[in-house]
């Protein structure tokens, strides 16, 4: 609570001295106007990135530069230096807690178990040596298809061998 008062006062005094000073305030305005646009752009831009694939690219690159280092520093080379069983298993428990507030109802922390859901398949994707870029070609190349065109796309001979 004693944040949000400190954070009001700044505020309010930019606001009184830049009516005091109308004809100063005119260029300082379009200046802060252009900043704020900017600040609104650089925020979208984070945002939109969020869904995108360049903030998953830079987890990527993250996870496989530790791929192979010392495990009690990082916890990316913890989970890889336990192998691909262990890997496997700890995604599976992660997908398992999305389901698990997403049936909740629990909004907020759905969002938090989703990007543990990521960043948990991507350190599956290191560890199985599968680049996002392939995975990024595959949904491009779905992009635009129905999910019943696609399946029906798909080999039927690994619809045979279950039967």
């Amino acid at each position: 609570m004693t944040k949000k008062p400190s954070i009001k006062t700044p505020v309010k005094a930019p606001s009184k001295a830049s009516t005091k000073a109308a004809p100063k305030s005119s260029p300082k305005k379009a200046a802060p106007a252009k900043k704020s646009v900017k600040a609104k752009e650089i925020l979208e831009d984070t945002l939109s990135q969020s869904a995108d694939e360049t903030v998953l690219d830079r987890l990527y690159q993250v996870v496989l530069s530790r791929k192979g280092t010392d495990p009690s520093l990082s916890h990316s080379a913890r989970l890889l230096s336990r192998g691909t069983y262990k890997v496997a298993q700890k995604f599976g428990e992660e997908a398992v807690e999305c389901l698990i507030e997403a049936v909740a109802g629990r909004k907020d922390l759905l969002v938090g178990e989703s990007a543990d859901v990521l960043y948990h398949l991507i350190v599956l994707w290191v560890d199985a040596g599968v680049a996002p870029e392939d995975v990024w070609a595959e949904l491009r190349r779905r992009e635009g298809t129905s999910g019943i065109a696609e399946k029906a796309s798909r080999p039927k001979e690994n619809l045979s061998k279950k039967g």
